[in-house]
This record gives structure tokens, C-alpha cells and sequence, in this order.
């Protein structure tokens, strides 16, 4: 199990390739799916196999300042869920060590694999330029509390989060596996609805940086009902 394989702060790396991508986030406990197509990931999903399997998932910022001769500085957009081919392009300051639990080649040569996330980091300088991937420094320590699977679960006021989640559903005819969800336990029910989440960017981040659970499962709650509150449906708000 990845709880035995990580339980302290020497488990984890001092360095990390890193996979930018818009949008996505990783948080412990939680797996995501991915298809890798670009060859430089080809080539460091190749590399980490044939290492410790560790990658680190962080977001780009939106915006890059760039220079033109004619119209002076301007901003580039990074496209919704791309990853960046400029390696200058700035990173957030904080992601998620992911480990790569499974993979399977497709007959085009792509890769599907499944991240599950480790701890989170703070991101340091970048190293190792050589390689057509990013490479950084990294420092799990701020968020070492992520190793342990049940922190902070008592302080979540699950009974609201299930009754606003079911609001939620409701709002957008959307249905869920609600046994599925009872059996979960706190802190993989809240973040899994926070990687999940249809949120933006910024929210993500915020999500992903929260300092606690209890933060993050009560950002999410907000974040929810002020959507639920704009579409005018009426109890889309919890008293």
C-alpha cells in the first residue's frame, strides 16, 4: 500500500520531473486517469518507470508576459487543461507528487496511466535543463500532514457537505453512486470533489493549497453554493 511506501518525510523525493497541466489538480488519496500523447512525456513516463514512478502534477499559470517589438509587453493564454510547450512559462508555486500506479500502452503508441496522489510540494528551482521535461527542486514539508490518511477528518461537517453535494446533483440533474459515497471516507470524499470539481484554475489552486481539510471541504461548500445561489434555484443555499 502507498500509505506503508510513504509515511515520512524521507520517503519522498528532493527532486521531481514535473507534468504542467491547466486545471487539474492531484491530492493524496485520489487518482486521476491521463492519456500521455507528447513525446517529451512519453519519454518521462519511460524514465520514471524505470525509477521511482514519482511525478509531480502542477498547474501553469494562465498568463505569460511576453514581449513584442511593435506592441510592447503582452499576455499569452495558456489553453484550457494544455500544457505549455515554453519551459520558461511560470509554474504555481505548489502541486502534488503523484505516484504512477498503472499504465497501458494503446496501439497508437499513446500511454493511459493513473496518477495517485502522494503529498503535496512547494515548488523550488528548476533543474537538469537537458532534459526535454522540467525538472524541479521540491519540498513536501509544509504539507508532511498529508501522509497521514485520516488528518483533520473530524473537523468536516460531513452531514452539510453531503446535503449541499446532494443540492448540487440536483441542480444539474446530474446523479451519483450515493453508496458509494456514504462508504468513502471523509477526507477522499472531499478531495476527490475537489479534483473533480468543475471549477477553474484559480479555484483549483486554492483548493489544492488549502492549508487542512476542514479549509478545503469548507471552500468547496462556498464555492458551491454561491454557483447554486446565481442559478436562482430556490434552497440552493444551506442554513
Amino acid at each position: 500500500m502507498l500509505s506503508e511506501r510513504y509515511n515520512k518525510l524521507s520517503d519522498l523525493p528532493k527532486t521531481l520531473p514535473l507534468f504542467p497541466l491547466r486545471g487539474v489538480i492531484l491530492l493524496p488519496r485520489t487518482t486521476l486517469p491521463f492519456n500521455i500523447f507528447e513525446p517529451r512525456y512519453l519519454e518521462m513516463i519511460d524514465h520514471v518507470l524505470a525509477g521511482n514512478r514519482l511525478i509531480g502534477l502542477i498547474q501553469p499559470y494562465t498568463h505569460h508576459p511576453t514581449t513584442s517589438d511593435i506592441d510592447g509587453p503582452k499576455e499569452l493564454q495558456v489553453e484550457r487543461y494544455q500544457s505549455p510547450q515554453d519551459r520558461t512559462w511560470p509554474l504555481r508555486g505548489a502541486g502534488c507528487i503523484g505516484r504512477l500506479t498503472s499504465f497501458e500502452e494503446q496501439e497508437d503508441g499513446h500511454l493511459s496511466i493513473n496518477l495517485t496522489g502522494i503529498c503535496r510540494f512547494k515548488r523550488g528551482e528548476e533543474t537538469d535543463v537537458s532534459q526535454p521535461w522540467r525538472i524541479c527542486n521540491i519540498d513536501p514539508t509544509p504539507y508532511i500532514s498529508d501522509l497521514q490518511a485520516d488528518q483533520g477528518e473530524q473537523d468536516v461537517d460531513r452531514d452539510k457537505l453531503l446535503k449541499l453535494l446532494r443540492l448540487y446533483l440536483d441542480a444539474h440533474d446530474m446523479n451519483a453512486d450515493w453508496r458509494s459515497i456514504h462508504r468513502s471516507s471523509t477526507a477522499h470524499l472531499v478531495n476527490t470533489l475537489s479534483i473533480h470539481s468543475p471549477y477553474g484554475s484559480e479555484e483549483k489552486q486554492a483548493l489544492q493549497e488549502a492549508p487542512d481539510l476542514k479549509s478545503r471541504a469548507e471552500m468547496l461548500m462556498a464555492l458551491a453554493e454561491m454557483e447554486l445561489a446565481s442559478k436562482n434555484e430556490g434552497g440552493g443555499t444551506l442554513q
